[in-house]
This record gives C-alpha cells, structure tokens and sequence, in this order.
C-alpha cells in the first residue's frame, strides 16, 4: 500500500470514515442505499397488492355464475305452489349444469346447451366463424353462467342477424335471455321456460354475499341497456332486479309477447 492509500491519524473522523478514496466510498454507499431502498419499495407493493387482493370486493354475478348452475330454480310469482310446480315443471337435466355445448344440427339450427361458463363466447365465436354460413337460428337450453359471455353472445348473434329460439320444454334462465334478446327473430315454443332473477355478488364460499353492490349495479344496468339495445322492454329487468337469487321469475307467454322477449308464438 502506497502513501496516497492511507489517512493520517490525525485527519478529521469522517475523514478518516471516508478513507483514501473518498468519491468511491461515497458512491459505494450511494449504491447500497439505492439497493436497500429498492428491495423495499418492491417488498411494499408486494404486501400492498395481497392486501388488495384480499379485502377486494366478489365480482358482481348475474345469477347462474356459481360453482353449479341450478337449472329450474323455484318460481317466485306469488301464490304458485311449489308442490304443482315441482309436478309439472320439467325433470332437471344434468347436462346442463355442464359447460355449454356448441353443434350445428340441420336446418341451420345452432344448438347451445349448458352453462355459460367464462369462455364460452370465444368459443361461440370461433364456431360461427367457422360455420356461420350455415347458421340461421341459435338455439338455446341454459340455465345462464358468465354475464359478460352471454351478452358478447348476443351481440354477434344480432350482428350475425340470426334468430334465437327456446324449444319446448327447454329452459333458458339467469344470463341466458342476454343471448336470446340478441335474435332478430326469437321464439318461445309451448313449454319453454325463460326467467330471470336479480344480480348479486358471489360470497368466498359460494351464494350470495353482500359486498360489491356498487359494481352488480353497474353489470345490472349493462344488462339493461343490452335488452333495451334489442328491442326487448325493460320491464324485463325490473322482474330481475325484484327476484331474489335462489329463484326465478318465469315468464307466462303473454308476458313474453307483451315485454317484447319474443316476437313470434
């Protein structure tokens, strides 16, 4: 070590703290600080995003998004006896708790069945692509599922200028009337069951919750503003927004006419 390495003893302390190279100390520890402070600030937004992520509001649902979609729920129409009802309404059909199907049949006839789960409308997408030359009538059996996939659904079947139709004894609920009300020409055959029930938020464990009512609000009005953009009359929310989630509200046939859901018998 050279002369020029060292500090006399009788320099000042930080002098002496600084040693022979002072600017490379200095940087040294501009460096460290600038390190140190970094791990922290990545360390923070790491904690800040959990915490986020764990007092986040649920998404707001429109009912049939839950872990299983319940075909035939029970009707809420005051004074309909549940044990009638339960004799004459169709026997539960387990395929359509399954994800949705997609198959063109003959007639131009495109057959949706089962629950429209997250995904679903890239599908239905990539399978009118494909065959939408072929297509004139989507035809559907649900018990609803994803509300942001039933309505880009029916948005591309009214842009497609198809037509929807609910056969008989065929159910269509919760988010499935989005994609119906998108048929330039929609039927309801004798026995069909279309109903609707209100938004709600799903809790951690599945069902209804109370927190994030500010954004069901805000999917309920976008469902609105869907069927009025149809041509279908929003009264048809109203019944939603006025039914709880663990049932239906069903339309009779002349309601359906009358609220403008379907334009043929």
């Amino acid at each position: 070590m050279s002369a020029t390495d060292t500090v006399p003893a009788t320099a000042p302390l930080w002098r002496r703290w600084l040693g022979a190279r002072p600017d490379e100390t200095v940087l040294r520890a501009v460096f460290r600080t600038l390190i140190v402070l970094s791990l922290a600030v990545i360390g923070w937004d790491a904690y800040d995003r959990a915490e986020q992520a764990a007092n986040a509001p649920p998404p707001a649902l429109l009912p049939g998004e839950q872990p299983e979609a319940r075909p035939f729920l029970p009707s809420a129409r005051p004074g309909v006896d549940p044990a009638q009802e339960e004799r004459t309404r169709p026997a539960p059909q387990a395929d359509l708790r399954q994800a949705m199907t997609l198959e063109l049949v003959a007639g131009g006839r495109l057959e949706a069945r089962g629950t429209i789960t997250p995904g679903t409308a890239e599908r239905f997408v990539a399978e009118v692509e494909k065959r939408g030359a072929y297509v004139t009538t989507v035809v559907l059996n649900s018990p609803g599922g994803s509300v942001s996939d039933a309505l880009a659904m029916g948005r591309l079947i009214r842009e497609k200028g198809f037509a929807t139709e609910v056969p008989a004894e065929a159910h269509c609920a919760s988010s499935c009337p989005l994609v119906f009300a998108g048929g330039v020409w929609r039927v309801a055959k004798a026995g069909a069951s279309l109903g609707v029930h209100q938004v709600f938020a799903m809790a951690p464990g599945g069902g209804a919750a109370d927190t994030g009512m500010a954004s069901a609000q805000r999917v309920s009005a976008e469902c609105q503003r869907h069927l009025v953009a149809m041509g279908v009359d929003p009264r048809v929310w109203i019944h939603a927004m006025e039914t709880p989630p663990e049932k239906l509200f069903y339309f009779s046939p002349p309601e359906l006419a009358e609220l403008k859901l379907v334009t043929g018998a």
